[in-house]
């Protein structure tokens, strides 16, 4: 059965993401990510583009650098204005839209290649957002998709918070499933043909420590500050959630501050 989160939620999901600075957090922490994507998915001249959840266009702009028409759509149309300054600097054109994952609203088939970096994974229904972004993708066109997987240390971060958290709304999924390479192939099954996944890793070097990973995450990244907002008043849970979130950032310290932070790389044609 299709399900749908109320208007409320909704509303939840766009204030959260419009606290703090995303486009900070795709620039610096991710900068390459969204160009990964955009190569796997051979996006070139003539093609039609949708990105879901775009954000500030950290793979929408890529792609219209590529030559590609291109529709940046995000619940949160907050983040567009730095995703307009940052597509003009490029010198490329899109088109900015307002959309919730689980209802967009655009026709069926009515792209080429159809993508989402690091951002369809956090509608919280996966199975009505799957369905989405299958139905608006046309027969033979790609699907490609970039996900934070459980085990890496973005999953891995939404572990540590998930015991500080208020409790998701009934039949909401946790986002990193979307980078578990099962739960993917059931989410779209057989409506895709040639479906690819792999595992590969973002290289973070832009923390000096845990405790600045820490510090940039409760300032800039909305999930963290949601968590720590929902703690307001609890000094000595928000002292544990530092010491955790500090200690996760400096176990996965490689050496002078370079983290690998695992995804799961999706591409998939529309059957």
């Amino acid at each position: 059965m299709t399900q749908f989160a109320p208007s409320d939620l909704k509303g939840k999901h766009r204030a959260m993401w419009a606290s703090g600075d995303y486009p900070r957090v795709a620039a610096d922490v991710i900068p390459e990510l969204g160009r990964r994507l955009v190569g796997a998915c051979h996006i070139g001249p003539g093609r039609r583009v949708l990105d879901i959840a775009a954000g500030a266009g950290n793979a929408a702009i890529p792609a219209a650098e590529a030559g590609a028409e291109v529709v940046a759509s995000d619940l949160t149309p907050e983040l567009f204005d730095v995703g307009r300054r940052n597509a003009a600097a490029a010198g490329v054109h899109l088109t900015w839209a307002q959309a919730d994952a689980e209802a967009l609203p655009f026709d069926d088939a009515a792209f080429d290649v159809v993508m989402s970096c690091v951002g369809v994974m956090f509608a919280p229904f996966h199975q009505t957002a799957a369905d989405e972004l299958v139905r608006v993708t046309r027969t033979g066109g790609t699907i490609g998709l970039v996900n934070w997987t459980p085990s890496g240390f973005v999953g891995r971060m939404f572990a540590v918070m998930k015991p500080f958290a208020p409790a998701p709304p009934p039949g909401a999924q946790p986002p990193p499933l979307w980078g578990d390479e099962e739960h993917v192939r059931a989410l779209l099954g057989a409506r895709v043909t040639d479906l690819e996944m792999r595992r590969e890793h973002a290289v973070v070097d832009c923390f000096a420590d845990g405790t600045a990973f820490r510090d940039f995450f409760k300032a800039n990244y909305g999930p963290t500050i949601a968590v720590y907002r929902a703690l307001a008043g609890e000094p000595d849970r928000t002292a544990q959630l530092d010491r955790e979130l500090s200690d996760l950032g400096a176990a996965h310290d490689l050496g002078n501050g370079r983290m690998e932070w695992e995804y799961l790389l999706v591409t998939a044609q529309r059957a």
